[in-house]
């Protein structure tokens, strides 16, 4: 390909300050809420972006960007549909890892555990939290299945809502909520000559345990 070697030179530096042990919090959840402030901070439109990666049960794997919405002692959690490529994968194989990155601040959060879904009531009350067209847009389309036209889908939000004039769109029940709860989270900042700082908690039988791991 003859941008190979354009790619391939490409560098860029790293220049934040380290992360070292005596800094990390003992309870990972406390150490993902002092990045997560402090990246809500820099680029408050970007902080909860996160890649969600699944793979079904022949082991293909896939990657896609979701919205965070909510994390606690319980675990991290966000809303799909679930007769979407992410909840078919979920179906069959319900182990999964988040990524964020947040560039400005040169750092990486992963995230991996087992996923559960939300009970529904959940599902529903964010459901109507969101604008009408997002309810709209969720409740019209049975996401990542093929349609032939766009306007088919324009069409059906039209009818929807008319049929749902001055009322609230009902939450389908194929739409709602995931929890991943970790099992090990991995806090990565970005250095100097690519000597990376990188610390990872395993959640073990004696509570969660810290670890440097090399670059």
């Amino acid at each position: 390909m003859s941008n190979t070697t354009e790619i391939s030179d490409l560098r860029r530096e790293y220049v934040a300050q380290g992360l070292h042990r005596d800094e990390m919090q003992a309870d990972p959840l406390n150490q993902f809420e002092r990045w997560m402030q402090a990246a809500l901070q820099a680029h408050p439109d970007d902080a909860t972006s996160m890649t969600l990666a699944t793979a079904d049960a022949e082991g293909w794997p896939a990657a896609r960007i979701v919205l965070l919405k909510g994390y606690d002692a319980d675990g991290f959690s966000w809303f799909t549909d679930f007769r979407s490529d992410k909840g078919q994968q979920l179906a069959q194989n319900p182990k999964a890892e988040l990524m964020f990155y947040w560039r400005g601040l040169e750092r990486q959060v992963r995230i991996r555990g087992r996923v559960e879904q939300l009970p529904f009531s959940e599902g529903e009350t964010y459901f109507h939290r969101r604008p009408r067209g997002s309810q709209l847009s969720a409740a019209a389309s049975t996401q990542s299945h093929p349609v032939d036209h766009r306007a088919t889908l324009e069409q059906r939000v039209i009818e929807l809502d008319e049929a749902h004039a001055g009322r609230d769109i009902p939450c389908p029940q194929t739409w709602g909520g995931y929890r991943l709860r970790a099992q090990q989270i991995e806090f990565w900042q970005g250095r100097e000559n690519r000597l990376h700082d990188r610390f990872r908690y395993t959640l073990t039988d004696q509570g969660w345990q810290l670890e440097r791991l090399q670059p």
